[in-house]
């Protein structure tokens, strides 16, 4: 099962703040909380964290605190020595930097059996060194970094990558999305919020979430950034985390069974792909009895959803949904509209990828 999460970091707000965050992400099915540790400063924010994880325990959250040797030094103990972090609460920690490969492979066996987030966005064979160790891959699993400065986080390419070498060795995966709202993260620098992949900085939260899911290499979503509002939370438990949902806008001259075949078939891009559109070509097999009249049959613009009418008799009825604008003969109706902030999904549908409509509420 694919998880939501959300970031807390107590230093900045007062306790019930922070505790309210967490009971209302709740409410939505969050079961994940990201902490830092490094950031942590003094006794203070320690009492407050405890505080903190106690609640989330009791609501049934996994939390992971971000964790480096400055922070066993702090605390006066060794990475052969975890108690203290299963006693304030935490459920794992990131290991951000600073171990050798031997250390955390240990930290897997220990006997409070905390998982060990390791980072995915380095880059390097990090993740095999530990693994050469004999580590416990029950107890290994990994999750990118976020980026609060402007033009700092990830590229496609590099998150893809990184991901993969992650995924090939059948470790669990998360990445962070950014709330549009949220103002604080663990240092003071939050500009234009905390994603993980850069060209998602300051797009709608749900769409961040649904771009990671459709990678199909990140398995948990984290909101970097706090406070995201009770609407962004809402949203994102309400994605479908396995398949791709593109929401669209009727036409107004489209008919019933034009919406039918948009919003109940179980569409996938055929193999043979074209740069102009998504082809979902079962459709003309099970409404091959059906008469599609000519109807809004203008240039075709990108995000279009169109359906072949009667003009086209060995496509009539294949729906498309357009890559580019392109000429239209007549013989194709367009039907819906993929709603402009979800056109930036199109191109990253995949060959023999299953997607599915949703109508605009």
């Amino acid at each position: 099962m694919k998880k939501l999460g959300i970031s807390v970091f107590p230093q900045h707000v007062p306790l019930e703040e922070s505790i309210s965050y967490i009971e209302m992400a709740a409410k939505y099915g969050f079961s994940r909380i990201f902490t830092c540790l490094i950031s942590a400063n003094d006794q203070e924010e320690f009492t407050k964290l405890k505080i903190i994880c106690k609640r989330a325990k009791e609501l049934g959250y996994e939390i992971i605190a971000d964790v480096d040797p400055t922070v066993f030094a702090s605390l006066n103990i060794t990475y052969q020595e975890l108690g203290y972090f299963k006693k304030i609460g935490l459920s794992g920690l990131r290991l951000d930097l600073g171990f050798s490969g031997a250390e955390e492979a240990a930290m897997s066996f220990d006997e409070h059996d905390l998982k060990i987030e390791l980072n995915i966005s380095n880059g390097t064979k990090y993740v095999e060194n530990i693994l050469s160790y004999q580590a416990n891959v029950q107890n290994i699993i990994g999750c990118h970094n976020f980026y609060p400065r402007k033009y700092t986080g990830l590229s496609r390419e590099h998150l893809l990558r990184t991901s993969r070498q992650f995924k090939k060795k059948n470790l669990r995966t998360a990445a962070f999305v950014s709330s549009n709202y949220g103002k604080y993260g663990p240092w003071f620098v939050v500009d234009g919020g905390l994603p993980t992949l850069e060209e998602h900085r300051g797009k709608d939260i749900a769409i961040q979430a649904k771009d990671l899911f459709n990678t199909g290499l990140i398995d948990d979503i984290l909101v970097g950034n706090m406070f995201a509002s009770e609407e962004e939370l809402k949203a994102l438990s309400q994605l479908n985390r396995n398949e791709l949902e593109l929401c669209v806008e009727f036409l107004s001259d489209t008919t019933a069974i034009e919406k039918e075949v948009v919003l109940t078939q179980k569409h996938f891009n055929r193999g043979d792909v074209s740069e102009y559109m998504l082809r979902s070509t079962m459709t003309r097999v099970n409404y091959k009895d059906h008469h599609f009249t000519a109807h809004d049959t203008k240039q075709i613009e990108c995000g279009d959803v169109t359906i072949d009418n009667n003009g086209y008799e060995r496509y009539k009825g294949e729906l498309q949904v357009a890559l580019k604008a392109m000429e239209n003969s007549g013989n194709t109706n367009i039907v819906a509209r993929v709603i402009p902030k979800e056109r930036y999904l199109l191109e990253m549908v995949k060959p023999w990828q299953h997607f599915r409509f949703v109508e605009k509420e």
